[in-house]
């Protein structure tokens, strides 16, 4: 059975508690090949899996700010066909979180690179700082594809939270120019063959009124203040500004274009209303776009059904489909298999 990692970790959220970045100064290396924190790159974090080998704090705008770099994950046998790529891109609320835990680090031994990526936070540099720089690693990871062995034409993104929203971005921005490319790497492409997002907002210009009209849960944002990450991301209110709402949000780039999307979302979020990831879904149908939404009932933001050996199979499936071409069907879980109870507490 195969298992991704720590979906249960505090990083795959919005809440205060994972309000934390990490950084440190790079150091070394010529002309463009990559960057390292000192003293870092041999570390090998504990959880890592059995015959595989890592790359730490790849730095993928020489020169740039310390969060943008990224971790590459790789079989420590090289050699034989390059292997499809699938990028994690942590949550945190823009504000915090970081790149060191990745529950795509599972995918290794199911035949795939993996690469987890830190991208500068809200406080730093407001929207769209962080998806030019999830753009600019994926045309990083592309200019060295052969580097490391990777299917430049096979790469596939996933996020939770803040993490979803910013791989539903790349999947339906990607090729449009919508942001000014930071970090070089211009010649390669920013799309994305497969999109995998847990319960990320997808538009700002309705999340006020959904989480109001949400009768599941209470959201715990106060919206429009200081702790609203929402209105942090784009500087100003929510609502307040129709063309900001619309550049941030993933629904509004929509197009018939867009790579096969797979979206898990739990109907008790207190922190993404249920209702962000309908619309999405809805959206992608209505220009016939490949999407799956699946539902969750009962599970707040993140908990164990995104765990859940059924759930991780979808996953598995979903990418073996559209990045390996593997003849297979992918088919929504039964939500019976992946409900909690009416009366148990929504996660958060």
């Amino acid at each position: 059975m195969l298992r991704f990692g720590r979906l249960l970790v505090p990083g795959l959220c919005f809440a205060a508690a994972c309000w934390t970045a990490q950084g440190a100064e790079a150091v070394g290396a010529k002309s463009g090949e990559p960057r390292v924190v000192a003293g870092k790159r041999a570390a090998q974090p504990a959880h890592l899996p059995k015959g595989v080998r890592s790359e730490k704090d790849l730095q993928y705008v020489l020169g740039g700010d310390e969060a943008q770099r990224l971790d590459l994950y790789l079989p420590e046998t090289s050699g034989g066909q390059p292997l499809p790529l699938v990028v994690w891109i942590h949550g945190g609320g823009w504000r915090g979180g970081n790149k060191a835990g990745c529950p795509a680090l599972g995918m290794i031994e199911k035949g795939y690179a993996v690469a987890s990526v830190e991208y500068r936070f809200s406080q730093k540099a407001l929207f769209p700082a962080q998806i030019q720089d999830c753009q600019a690693a994926l045309r990083w990871l592309r200019a060295n594809s052969k580097r490391y062995n990777l299917d430049p034409d096979h790469i596939g993104v996933w996020g939770s939270s803040a993490g979803g929203h910013l791989v539903a971005l790349l999947g339906t921005a990607g090729g449009k120019k919508a942001f000014a490319p930071v970090g070089g790497n211009e010649a390669q492409s920013d799309r994305v063959q497969a999109v995998c997002d847990f319960f990320g907002p997808t538009d700002f210009n309705t999340v006020m009124q959904q989480a109001a009209d949400d009768k599941n849960v209470t959201n715990i944002f106060k919206f429009n203040t200081p702790s609203d990450p929402y209105s942090g991301l784009i500087g100003v209110s929510l609502g307040s500004d129709q063309q900001k709402g619309e550049a941030v949000s993933p629904v509004h780039y929509v197009s018939k274009d867009n790579p096969p999307i797979l979206i898990l979302h739990g109907t008790r979020d207190a922190l993404v209303p249920f209702a962000q990831s309908e619309e999405f879904a809805a959206a992608l149908k209505a220009k016939g776009v490949d999407v799956l939404l699946q539902k969750l009932p009962g599970s707040g933001h993140g908990g164990p059904m995104f765990n859940k050996p059924a759930s991780t199979a979808l996953i598995q499936k979903f990418f073996d489909k559209h990045l390996k071409g593997s003849d297979i069907k992918v088919e929504l879980v039964p939500e019976a298999e992946l409900t909690i109870r009416p009366d148990a507490p929504a996660k958060k």
